[in-house]
């Protein structure tokens, strides 16, 4: 295994801050002007389960830890402690529907947040979480309530006509880019994820007859957009190096393509969850090697944002 890199400690607030009031202003747009199908409740609910569950399980940490709380001393960093929770929750709501019906989307608000407690391996002599916090949320509440499912596509620009049809996809593709080129060094995993997602549709294509134009059409909507930028490149669940990012976006892409060829609807997120369940075996199976054999294990290095993702595009993750 690759010797691990990660980003600069100091960008990864930045980011977090950036990447909430991004997703906090979708949402408002998505409410008030493009025409998001949910009711004015959901987010709601689904913003105070994240709160809550986040508090909780730090208390709990803190005290087990004998060391104090991390959303003591003051409103500034009560905010920012609590920035990865909000961005899961808005994440989860935008992205499910589950009709007038509230618990699904708490059930899945609590499990993106518990999923980062309950889901760890050892890294370099600590316990991190390795499943993308909203995209774990998002795939247990489809599993375990198939009466719900994925917000319609068209939601995200059912509204908007004429320039603006082109503005909102420009828009978060550049700001996407923005963020995962300047903050999270996420470029090899977009490459590997682009490029992976165009040779399944190709292959489905030749082996299995799909349309190519068919095979090829999620790539247009926004919804495999907020996917793409801002939760396939979580960097607090994904690789570091590039080579290593590269190899896991274009197994999230075969992932995706071999679900698809088997039928199974809402692949993006199912694909990603199979993918870093598989990563997080292989990093606990080096880790057991390693303490086997006795060798040093290397101090941990500091976790970049999580970007959770939520979208999907997700999330930025402590």
């Amino acid at each position: 295994m690759s010797k691990t890199r990660c980003e600069p400690r100091s960008n990864r607030l930045p980011a977090l801050r950036r990447f909430a009031i991004a997703i906090t202003a979708l949402n408002l747009l998505g409410h008030f002007v493009f025409g998001f199908e949910q009711s004015w409740a959901q987010p709601l609910v689904a913003l105070a389960t994240a709160y809550v569950m986040e508090l909780v399980v730090e208390l709990l940490a803190a005290r087990s830890e004998r060391r104090p709380a991390r959303f003591l001393g003051g409103v500034g960093p009560f905010v920012d402690f609590l920035l990865p929770a909000h961005i899961s929750g808005l994440a989860v709501s935008m992205l499910l529907y589950s009709n007038d019906r509230l618990a699904p989307i708490a059930f899945a608000s609590a499990v993106a947040i518990g999923s980062k407690v309950l889901v760890r391996v050892p890294v370099g002599g600590s316990w991190r979480h390795v499943l993308n916090p909203s995209n774990t949320g998002i795939a247990v509440t489809l599993l375990l309530f198939p009466w719900v499912g994925i917000a319609p596509p068209y939601h995200f620009t059912t509204n908007l006509v004429g320039l603006g049809d082109w503005l909102l996809p420009m828009f978060i593709i550049f700001t996407g880019t923005f963020l995962n080129t300047r903050f999270t060094g996420k470029t090899a995993l977009l490459v590997g994820w682009l490029g992976g997602f165009v040779l399944q549709a190709w292959v489905r294509s030749s082996v299995m007859g799909t349309p190519i134009a068919s095979a090829l059409l999620p790539m247009t909507g926004v919804a495999f957009l907020l996917f793409t930028f801002y939760m396939v490149t979580d960097p607090g669940t994904t690789p570091v190096a590039p080579r290593a990012q590269f190899a896991f976006g274009g197994a999230v892409a075969a992932a995706y393509g071999a679900l698809m060829a088997l039928h199974v609807v809402f692949g993006l997120f199912f694909a990603l969850v199979i993918v870093s369940s598989m990563r997080g075996v292989g990093l606990l199976a080096w880790s057991v090697s390693r303490s086997l054999s006795h060798e040093p294990v290397a101090r941990p290095e500091p976790i970049p944002i999580a970007v959770s993702a939520s979208v999907a595009l997700e999330g930025v993750r402590q």
